[in-house]
């Protein structure tokens, strides 16, 4: 990666790259930036700066070629090679997250889920055995697993985090109810839906009608 990237720069690629695949699947051949900000819920300034980063895009005046802008942003967010991902926690969000079809389409392929329940330890899960924690390090490295999710309880987050780490895996999605922390070389993204819901909550009880767009 360049040096000294915003992460919000990196976090609105992820948003251009699904405009551009959604306006590839409808056929559009060339697009502006000016278009790419509006379906991005940003401007064309923004979408030009946060490529710039990255290199030369695109022509003055007639736009860039979609499915090429497409390939070239799929390439810098390391999309084109596949990612194979690890579920940790076998309750309800992670079951539906093992059956969620959007990681498939996208290059995320969930290749292992873990549970520490006795109880749920051998049993088939949408096409996968349930695995006990105590295998993450062996299946890590042997199914080349580079993501892991956590739908675990919050109490466990930071210690099944702290295993995730050890096992060589060096990116966590958490989705937990508590930030956790992880050392150098792991970068963790902590998704704390509670308070999302919070957060527009205060919209709601404000009376504010408008709200821009927001990642996680």
């Amino acid at each position: 990666m360049p040096s000294k990237v915003p992460q919000a720069a990196i976090r609105r690629l992820c948003r251009y790259q699904q405009v551009l695949a959604q306006l590839e699947q409808d056929g559009v051949e060339t697009v502006s930036s000016a278009d790419i900000g509006r379906l991005a819920a940003t401007n064309g300034a923004q979408v030009r700066k946060d490529l710039s980063y990255f290199g030369d895009f695109g022509r003055r005046g007639l736009g860039y070629k979609v499915s090429e802008l497409r390939a070239q942003l799929r390439a810098i967010l390391g999309l084109e090679r596949g990612r194979n991902v690890a579920i940790i926690g076998a309750g309800n969000l992670g079951s539906a997250l093992v059956g969620y079809p959007g990681f498939e389409m996208r290059g995320f392929h969930v290749v292992a889920v873990f549970d520490n329940d006795p109880a749920k330890v051998g049993r088939r899960l949408r096409g996968l055995r349930i695995l006990p924690l105590t295998r993450l390090t062996e299946v890590a490295a042997t199914k080349d697993i580079a993501i892991a999710i956590l739908a675990v309880p919050e109490f466990a987050a930071q210690i099944v985090a702290d295993r995730v780490a050890e096992a060589g895996i060096r990116a966590i999605l958490n989705f937990a109810p508590r930030h956790i922390h992880a050392p150098p070389g792991v970068v963790v993204c902590n998704v704390d839906m509670t308070s999302q819901l919070e957060f527009l909550s205060y919209f709601l009880t404000q009376g504010e009608t408008e709200l821009e767009a927001e990642e996680c």
